[in-house]
């Protein structure tokens, strides 16, 4: 393997590791979800890349560029939904949160 594909790799991998420890170790729904899609996403992403770098232009290539398109598409849409269904479901923000800008649009309902 070339330096470029391993290097690729190995700044793949440990963005996937960080968004892993951030799913952990935030406090709250929407500190996870950041660390989470940002992490993961550009991750997969340079993973995939180097999978393109490594096999050059054949089908594998072809189904990695898909593969790293639909998950830079869908990713930020996804954690967007699930965090404003968390939000209106009630779940409530880390303490030291500092604003909450839909407050005034979603009231939050006590959870049970």
């Amino acid at each position: 393997m070339s330096d470029l594909v391993m290097t690729l790799l190995s700044v793949g991998v440990f963005f996937n590791f960080a968004g892993c420890i951030g799913l952990i170790r935030f406090p709250d729904i929407y500190n996870r979800l950041q660390a989470s899609t940002k992490c993961v996403t550009l991750g997969t992403i340079l993973i995939l890349l180097a999978i393109v770098i490594h096999f050059g232009w054949n089908s594998i290539s072809i189904k990695a560029i898909f593969c790293a398109v639909f998950i830079l598409l869908t990713a930020p849409a996804a954690a967007h939904a699930i965090s404003r269904g968390s939000h209106r479901a009630g779940f409530p923000l880390w303490e030291g949160s500092i604003m909450d800008r839909y407050r005034d649009d979603f009231p939050q309902k006590p959870r049970e």
